[in-house]
């Protein structure tokens, strides 16, 4: 078969080994009670066991496509889809918490070899402008779809099987898209002659996962500030030392240059609240959900079906109102209508949700989705020609990043939140644990073990706690979105929206 008519079949097989990486990013916010309960995780290591996926990746992405570029997209391609399948199966059968974290760990390695060898493949087989568009829209459809049916598919997977399953799905997957994208993806010679610093991407992960420990321990009930300031410091230092090092070198990992244009800036901003509210919500509802509401997992990702699906469909969109209205009407108002329904959902009842919670839940959808389509345009429309692969990286860490300090800052609050909301029954007092004030997870642990009428009782002062803690949440997120939305024009105002094209999601 010559590579011309190849050319489709080298495009579903790269879809197909997108589909699990993409999907891992949201089918285990489903999989919290489950995995809390089975190996008795406290709170800080639940947020790990999440969040280490997108910082890692956010670290990784820039130094692994530079990689790609000196040894070839296909080798790439498949030494990360082999990690990735090893690392499945290790986190499918995690005995701790400590395990599943590394596992996790491993797992966003396999993803940030896969993704940029992903893009370069499609944009390096497709010659023609006009098929190049409709295969990297198939790809922003597959990103957006696959988001969408990770709650849904982890829901499904736990109503049948353990909790290990969300990650043992990767394995069949895995045994028919290896041998297709080996077969199919064509061996090109290497193009990049660029020097590799693996040294600088580690020093990135090392200062982002510092200063992110120092925001989960400061928080902590019984913390120690002074691990929390050492944390802080270390962190800070080494992403000072980072952004020095960029500064400095002729050729930069990452260029930070593009952060003087306001647009970009502003873009980065944009990236980073939007992608972590939407993580940060969907695992702070989910919780809720399973805990208090009592949903299944099956149920619980129906439930937040119109969430996800209203943010598949939200990218399209995004382009046709930027051409109407402007880049700064769009992303203004989508940050206000995310804010709005931030706000309702905080004050609604999921016990008896109607359909004005379904109607908030598509509402916020639609908006963050537009939001996250409009800094893409803002980056990509400010950003010089000669840098645009620069800033395409630069998006593609603030989503990953912003991931990961969503889950952190909606984490911490939530837990600070539920922490003093928690009032141990006077039924119980003495022999409840003082985890059981950490985390609503950690609350039902103590509950299972004392059993019983107060098992029950301890339960039912976790869950009103809970619901406390998750109304504020939601209510200054939405403040904090808020003032985003009355910055942003500002900060564009200077932008020039004949210059702007959108970005393929």
């Amino acid at each position: 078969m010559s590579f011309s008519r190849n050319r489709w079949l080298v495009l579903i097989a790269v879809l197909l080994a997108f589909i699990p990486i993409v999907v891992d990013m949201t089918i285990l916010h489903i999989a919290v009670p489950s995995l809390t309960l089975a190996l008795g995780a406290s709170g800080t290591e639940i947020l790990w066991i999440i969040d280490i996926y997108p910082l890692m990746m956010a670290g990784l992405l820039v130094p692994m496509g530079t990689l790609a570029d000196r040894v070839g997209y296909r080798r790439m391609l498949l030494v990360g889809l082999a990690v990735f399948v090893a690392a499945s199966v290790g986190a499918a059968f995690s005995p701790t918490a400590g395990a599943l974290i590394a596992a996790r760990a491993l797992l966003a390695l396999g993803a940030s070899m896969v993704m940029p060898a992903i893009l370069a493949i499609i944009r390096q087989t497709f010659e023609d402008d006009r098929e190049r568009g409709i295969a990297l829209g198939l790809w922003g459809t597959v990103s957006s779809a696959g988001a969408a049916l990770g709650p849904l598919a982890g829901g499904l997977l736990l109503e049948h099987f353990w909790w290990g399953s969300v990650f043992l799905i990767n394995v069949p997957i895995m045994l028919v898209v290896w041998p297709l994208a080996f077969v199919s993806v064509p061996h090109r010679a290497p193009q990049g002659r660029g020097n590799w610093t693996i040294g600088q991407a580690l020093l990135l992960i090392a200062g982002l996962i510092a200063t992110v420990y120092a925001v989960k321990s400061g928080f902590k009930p019984g913390a120690s500030p002074a691990l929390a300031v050492a944390s802080a410091l270390i962190g800070l230092t080494l992403l000072a030392a980072f952004a020095l090092q960029q500064v400095r070198a002729s050729a930069p990992m990452l260029d930070l240059t593009l952060f003087a244009r306001p647009a970009i800036s502003m873009g980065m901003v944009i990236a980073l609240v939007v992608s972590g509210a939407l993580a940060g919500v969907e695992l702070t509802i989910a919780q809720e959900l399973q805990f208090v509401v009592g949903r299944s997992p099956l149920e619980a990702g129906i439930f937040m079906l119109p969430l996800v699906i209203a943010s598949a469909i939200g990218g399209p969109l995004a382009g046709y109102s930027v051409g109407l209205f402007g880049l700064r009407a769009v992303a203004a108002g989508s940050l206000a209508a995310a804010a709005a329904s931030l706000a309702g959902l905080g004050l609604s009842d999921f016990h008896d949700p109607g359909l004005g919670v379904v109607a908030l839940m598509v509402l916020l959808g639609l908006a963050l989705s537009l939001g996250l389509t409009a800094s893409s345009i803002a980056i990509m429309g400010s950003a010089p020609v000669e840098k645009a692969g620069a800033a395409g990286a630069l998006e593609s860490t603030g989503y990953e990043l912003g991931a990961g300090l969503g889950i952190t800052f909606f984490g911490v609050l939530l837990a600070s939140s539920y922490g003093s909301a928690f009032l141990v029954p006077e039924s119980l007092a003495g022999s409840v644990p003082e985890s059981a004030g950490h985390s609503i997870g950690e609350a039902m642990i103590a509950a299972d073990r004392i059993g019983g009428a107060g098992g029950e009782v301890l339960a039912e002062a976790a869950r009103l706690a809970f619901s406390s803690a998750h109304q504020t949440v939601l209510l200054i997120a939405a403040g904090l979105i808020a003032i985003l939305a009355v910055a942003v024009p500002v900060a564009l105002r200077g932008y020039r929206e004949t210059g702007a094209s959108p970005a393929v999601h």
